[in-house]
């Protein structure tokens, strides 16, 4: 049943973001385009999937615990680091220049855009990219604890 609730879930994502545009990339870069052909439709969208999201938020957590787990798995770390920022801001110029935020380009894979297919292979191989560095960096940092 949990794996259907999830294929469920993803389908509905995967049709949301299909039915309000956001699988065609000039949509969102001409949200971005604020001096050119601006399109506010983007704005629209993600403000009409907080009116959604912000009551089904409280009434989940209203009943202590979801349905097939013990418990909600509710980031904890407060922490604005580099690392946060740095995430953030390559998010940002990545979405806007590719024109796909990477949640939204894998329902648009099913087309087998060449478009959507090579962002999509470019943003998996960074996110392996990424975590190698991480663990080169903790090795590293691992090194240098270890010899002082």
């Amino acid at each position: 049943m949990q794996k259907l609730l999830i294929y469920i879930s993803g389908l509905m994502f995967g049709v949301g973001v299909s039915m309000g545009g956001m699988a065609n990339p000039a949509k969102v870069q001409n949200f971005f385009d604020v001096f050119g052909v601006w399109d506010p439709s983007l704005a629209l969208v993600m403000g009409g999937a907080l009116l959604v999201t912000a009551p089904g938020y409280w009434l989940i957590f209203k009943r202590g615990k979801p349905l097939f787990a013990g418990g909600f798995s509710v980031p904890t770390n407060r922490t604005i680091d580099a690392k946060l920022i740095f995430g953030s801001a390559t998010f940002g110029i990545g979405w806007g220049i590719a024109g796909f935020c990477p949640g939204a380009s894998i329902p648009v894979m099913s087309t087998l855009n060449p478009d959507v297919l090579i962002f999509s292979g470019a943003m998996i191989a960074g996110i392996f990219a990424a975590k190698g560095m991480m663990h080169l960096a903790a090795q590293r940092s691992a090194k240098a604890g270890q010899a002082a």
